[in-house]
């Protein structure tokens, strides 16, 4: 478990034959803003395996017993492969207890039955270092990614999962096939696709899209089935973006600021200043910025003058583009600033007329 114990709730699911650190990557900017809980797939990680004859709807209701046992009603989820499959399954069995879903590198349907049976036929005879080759080979379309520290401690996992935890995964896989049940999930889906992913390929994940009703997708180049380690930083922009749909004041702040200031900012937070990062996001974004009394521009306006009678000049090289975004023109920006030097003082607006320029130029 990771971040705040306040904070909304996470649950993240990893693939057959990695343990939860495949997502080490997501984690430090995930558990900034919530609470963050991964699960190990039975038999995975030195956790008990199941038997022979698991379904898909077995390990959604495992999911919903631990976060029972975590005192949570509702939760956001994010699961890879096997676990965007999970993810769905409780969206259909409890769909009131899933406040959003992100399915990476998943499906609908995983290939055919024969294939999972044949490869749970083989694990159970041969073990999991029968499938070392291929399956890195399916993992990744970044060999830098696959020699990275976390690259081979998810080889090492395959090596040293449980034989039959492995098998039982598959013939889960093997009997999963939600098609005709696509348009019954009615939490807001997030899909995310490897363009390089040879075992969900993005056509199965636009047909989760178009199934599910107002799903979005995201494609994400150089990436195979493990997207999350190929191309960590892309999936974590993406997770973040669609988690902070649900949060109006990160909604606002990303688009009054615009995206690349806001990452910024979400990633260079710290257990130290975490707390006034959610201050502003919730107070400044989300109960002033959100009000309907005033337009964009106004408040705009507004801000500029109480930056420049404050001498706020980093706040307002901000603000001045924040401005341009929300409508003013450079000579409306110029006239505020004009006006601030009768009730601010000339000196002031001095300053602010060249914070103003520099970022106009």
């Amino acid at each position: 478990m990771d971040g705040a114990s306040g904070a909304p709730p996470l649950v993240l699911g990893p693939s057959v034959g990695t343990s939860s650190a495949v997502w080490d990557h997501q984690v430090p900017a995930l558990a900034r803003r919530f609470r963050v809980v991964r699960f190990e797939l039975p038999g995975h990680a030195g956790t008990p395996a199941l038997g022979a004859g698991v379904v898909i709807e077995d390990l959604a209701r495992m999911v919903l017993g631990l976060v029972d046992s975590l005192g949570w009603e509702r939760f956001h989820y994010a699961g890879i492969s096997i676990s965007g499959a999970i993810g769905a399954t409780v969206a259909l069995v409890a769909p009131e207890r899933v406040l959003s879903l992100a399915m990476v590198c998943s499906a609908a349907r995983f290939g055919e039955s024969r294939q999972w049976r044949e490869r749970a036929e083989l694990v159970r005879a041969r073990g999991t270092a029968s499938l070392l080759e291929p399956t890195v080979a399916r993992w990744f379309a970044d060999p830098v990614a696959a020699a990275s520290p976390l690259g081979r401690r998810l080889v090492e996992d395959l090596a040293t999962v449980d034989t039959a935890g492995y098998a039982a995964c598959c013939d889960a896989l093997s009997t999963y096939d939600i098609r005709d049940r696509l348009a019954e999930i009615q939490a807001p889906t997030l899909v995310i696709a490897g363009r390089s992913d040879p075992a969900t390929p993005p056509a199965q994940a636009r047909e989760l899209v178009d199934g599910i009703p107002g799903a979005s997708l995201t494609e994400i180049n150089g990436a195979a089935h493990l997207a999350v380690v190929d191309r960590p930083d892309a999936v974590t922009a993406a997770l973040l973006a669609f988690l902070d749909q649900g949060d109006p004041g990160m909604r606002v702040r990303r688009e009054v600021l615009g995206d690349a200031h806001v990452d910024a900012a979400v990633a260079k937070t710290t257990p130290f200043t975490e707390a006034f990062q959610d201050l502003i996001t919730r107070y400044a974004w989300g109960e002033i910025w959100t009000r309907p009394g005033l337009d964009r521009r106004t408040r705009s306006a507004i801000t500029l003058m109480a930056l420049v009678a404050r001498g706020h000049h980093d706040e307002l090289a901000m603000h001045v583009r924040a401005a341009l975004g929300n409508g003013l023109t450079r000579d409306e920006i110029g006239e505020v600033l004009l006006q601030s030097a009768i009730y601010c003082g000339v000196p002031a607006a001095n300053a602010a007329f060249a914070v103003a320029q520099r970022v106009l130029e």
